[in-house]
């Protein structure tokens, strides 16, 4: 089996750290030289590619890909791969193609629980980006009958991206939004997830969120009593001094569901809250 990672960034490595054993070959891109040897060091093959035109050697690497996994953000453009590429992926019929994309896409849903038939009305650049490029994806899937499952995927942590590493870092802030909630994965389980659809050579959309969405404060706080240290002081919203991007999580308010993927797939999640997750890097190393 053959994969092909459109994107090498963190989640997409964790699953080649979790799951590369599985595949007789790993090709990923970049757009930088200077990240090839790196991209070398952990199993992957570098394929540069600047997200406009598609090189002979990926070209080759598409015809010959068993399973495809894309995790390059799109641009104005639409999404970098098909845009380079429709042709050589539609030729080269891959047993399944994962899309990770975001559960910005729904936008503001006032706390309400969200599954995949949600309405979906982003407000934010990068999120109408993405569900422009999943339209694109599932247009493609249904053109070509090429399986694709899309990933919509939470606040992403875990070892070296964490409420442990931030208070280590003394970065860690506890910003208070009356009915504020975020929904977050251990990125073992992303993994686990793109793994599962691969399995399954699964098509459609699956939210990828844990079990419990809670107030951002929630996880700082637990993570400061694992470490036996006093939480930072409580911040207002209104005082918090947030940047442009950030301002826009804390104006988006849902709970994401992930039903469909334990139901559907029969996923079991590793980790299947933050508490869990905090618990085992505690204990095995958080950075």
């Amino acid at each position: 089996m053959r994969l092909l990672i459109l994107g090498a960034g963190y989640s997409a490595r964790h699953f080649v750290k979790l799951f590369g054993t599985e595949f007789s070959w790993i090709g990923g891109t970049t757009r930088s030289p200077e990240k090839m040897e790196e991209l070398r060091s952990i199993g992957m093959e570098p394929i540069l590619f600047d997200g406009e035109t598609a090189s002979g050697e990926l070209l080759e690497a598409i015809a010959s890909a068993t399973y495809v996994l894309v995790s390059a953000a799109p641009t104005t453009q639409g999404d970098p791969l098909l845009n380079a590429a429709r042709d050589a992926l539609t030729e080269a019929t891959p047993k399944a193609i994962c899309y990770l994309s975001t559960i910005g896409v729904y936008g503001d849903h006032k706390g309400r629980r969200v599954t995949e038939t949600a309405d979906c009305n982003p407000t934010s650049k990068r999120s109408i980006q993405r569900l422009k490029a999943e339209k694109d994806w599932l247009a493609f899937s249904e053109e070509t009958g090429i399986p694709v499952s899309i990933l919509r995927l939470a606040g992403i942590y875990g070892r070296g991206q964490n409420a442990l590493c931030n208070l280590d870092k003394g970065k860690a802030r506890r910003i208070i939004k009356e009915g504020q909630v975020f929904n977050r994965i251990h990125v073992a389980d992303i993994a686990g997830a793109v793994q599962c659809v691969f399995e399954n050579n699964a098509s459609g959309i699956f939210n990828v969120c844990d079990d419990a969405p809670c107030p951002p404060e929630e996880v700082v706080e637990y993570a400061a009593d694992l470490m036996g240290v006093e939480p930072p002081p409580a911040i207002a919203f209104e005082d918090a001094d947030l940047s442009p991007m950030a301002i826009t999580f804390y104006g988006e308010v849902k709970r994401a569901s992930n039903a469909k993927l334990k139901g559907a797939l029969g996923y079991k999640f590793k980790f299947p809250t933050y508490r869990e997750a905090l618990d085992h890097m505690w204990k095995n190393g958080w950075n």
